[in-house]
């Protein structure tokens, strides 16, 4: 025990006369720094700071193309002219500028349009409902005595979607110039009959416009996007098969949704498509056998006689595909 309290005294002495050692040769190797620094001539300093001056003076050239900016700006001096600006002046008019781009946002925000539908319709306490008002209608002989609007177009909306959504808003806005080009036709030549705009977003814009009647239970089924003049310039030619699943796991409604997914398909083809139907249980058939194997226009007649066979299709079997 002794003689480990030994050993560590030892060894604490020695650690103190290493620490004091160290201490000396930092201060000395400061000193030796200190003394250094004040034998640095001001001249050299002086050199040192131009010659890194120079150095970030030739890098900033060489990659910020000042120099090219020079050039390019003396090729323009000759038609280049200052003029002293007023202050003030320049930001009212930013001011204004930013006034009036403001108000046509919030403009096309709360806009409001003419509904087809709706024109011309009052609620039971006699006022204008949202999106209807006035709207002058005059027969016209030249739109088969229709009642109509020669300075005005309307816009139809189909029932399955929303009149006020901001998509339907916006892109009313936005084609509401294509009035004044309407108008400005039918003046310039009076033979013609019907101008009208389809969206994508599903809005109608019509010219002249009318009071668009629903069916008897109030539904406008008319959808521009659905229409062959739309369909054909909205896409190119398409050659489709169409495959329903009619096994017994498709009875009920799933098969009602599938029949009308068919024919909400068939309706958006054109002249320029062909189509084929293929329904399938625990065998592969042709709905149409005279079609089999080939693809048929998607003219009008064969649209509507794929649809008459949609409608007699019916569950039955498996869903176990095998070869026919």
């Amino acid at each position: 025990m002794w003689c480990w309290s030994k050993r560590n005294a030892g060894m604490r002495e020695v650690y103190r006369a290493g620490t004091g050692a160290l201490w000396i040769l930092c201060l000395g190797w400061l000193c030796l720094m200190v003394d250094a620094q004040m034998k640095i001539p001001p001249e050299t300093v002086q050199q040192w700071a131009v010659a890194f001056g120079k150095q970030i003076a030739a890098l900033s050239s060489k990659y910020s193309g000042a120099l090219l900016l020079q050039k390019k700006y003396k090729d323009v001096e000759s038609v280049v002219k200052i003029e002293e600006v007023e202050g003030q002046e320049l930001v009212k008019k930013f001011a204004e500028e930013m006034e009036e781009m403001l108000g046509r946002k919030m403009k096309s925000v709360k806009f409001d349009y003419y509904n087809a539908m709706l024109v011309n319709t009052v609620d039971e306490d006699g006022n204008a409902i949202e999106l209807g008002g006035e709207f002058s209608l005059e027969e016209n002989e030249h739109f088969n005595k229709l009642p109509v609007s020669t300075i005005m177009s309307d816009i139809q909306v189909p029932t399955n979607v929303y009149n006020k959504d901001p998509d339907i808003l916006n892109g009313v806005y936005m084609s509401e110039a294509l009035n004044d080009v309407f108008v400005d036709n039918f003046q310039k030549d009076p033979t013609l009959t019907w101008q009208y705009f389809g969206s994508a977003t599903g809005f109608f814009r019509l010219y002249p416009g009318i009071k668009w009647t629903p069916d008897e239970n109030g539904v406008v089924t008319f959808d521009c996007r659905n229409r062959n003049w739309y369909i054909q310039a909205a896409t190119s030619p398409k050659d489709i098969v169409i495959v329903v699943d009619v096994s017994g796991s498709m009875k009920g409604l799933r098969l009602t949704i599938a029949k009308h997914t068919i024919n909400t398909i068939l309706d958006t083809l054109g002249e320029n498509d062909f189509v084929n139907l293929i329904a399938y249980s625990d065998y592969v058939r042709y709905v149409e056998p005279c079609f089999r194997g080939t693809l048929v226009q998607a003219d009008l007649d064969n649209r509507e006689h794929f649809k008459l066979l949609v409608e007699d299709l019916d569950v039955k079997g498996e869903g176990n595909v095998r070869r026919p």
